[in-house]
């Protein structure tokens, strides 16, 4: 499962399309561990976005230009290496990519095919699709915290990171109906994904799993 599963739910149980969601991006083997809230989850006050440690279109990194009621708060400041800033910048892109695929309508929309590559690219597809299929689309304020990095010498790396879903909706294209859902503890979603460093230096993630209403992310 790729991200939100929380909006994707809803926009599922909302559909009239019959799909079964309810175990789809839980990272269950994730929830021994979440006895500990990551540090940085119980910030209340929301924090203009910083801008990406890079640019995005260096080594031909795809420009991505997303509607205004589309807006996004990074909490994960540079860290001062160099390698690991560039890990966040371009998951920060890819983020944003696959949100750009969904407003594209396009489940094969170039800019997170950048990003994604393998098993994390066919769930992202299918993630997008769902929403194509649905003919519906996302609109809100998304906030990104409490990155936890690790880096391999062999050019991997695991990224771990929380968002806020309080703020984001579904927003149906045909009717331009926006299905507003309560904040709950399903509301805040753990993802963790794996990286690697490909030949153009660009960090493509190869893995993802998701983990709605967990313990770490609470406010």
């Amino acid at each position: 499962m790729n991200r939100r599963p929380t909006l994707l739910a809803a926009l599922t149980l909302t559909a009239a399309a019959a799909l079964t969601l309810s175990a789809c991006g839980s990272d269950d083997s994730s929830k021994s561990k979440d006895n500990d809230k990551i540090a940085g989850a119980d910030t209340g006050a929301e924090k203009s976005a910083s801008p990406s440690p890079s640019a995005p279109e260096s080594a031909g990194r795809p420009k991505i230009d997303l509607p205004s009621d589309l807006s996004y708060t990074f909490d994960w400041p540079k860290t001062g290496d160099k390698e690991k800033d560039a890990i966040l910048s371009d998951s920060e892109q890819s983020i944003k990519a696959v949100d750009l695929a969904i407003v594209n309508q396009d489940a094969l929309d170039k800019p997170y095919l950048y990003y994604y590559e393998g098993e994390a690219a066919a769930t992202t597809q299918k993630f997008i699709q769902n929403y194509v299929d649905h003919e519906a689309a996302i609109t809100g304020a998304y906030r990104f915290y409490a990155p936890q990095l690790a880096v391999a010498k062999d050019g991997t790396a695991s990224l771990s990171y929380c968002e806020d879903q309080g703020k984001a909706f579904v927003k149906y294209l045909k009717t331009d109906e926006v299905k507003k859902t309560k904040v709950t503890a399903k509301s805040y979603v753990i993802y963790h994904t794996s990286l690697k460093k490909n030949d153009k230096g660009v960090w493509m993630i190869q893995k993802i799993v998701s983990q709605s209403g967990s313990p770490k992310c609470q406010p």
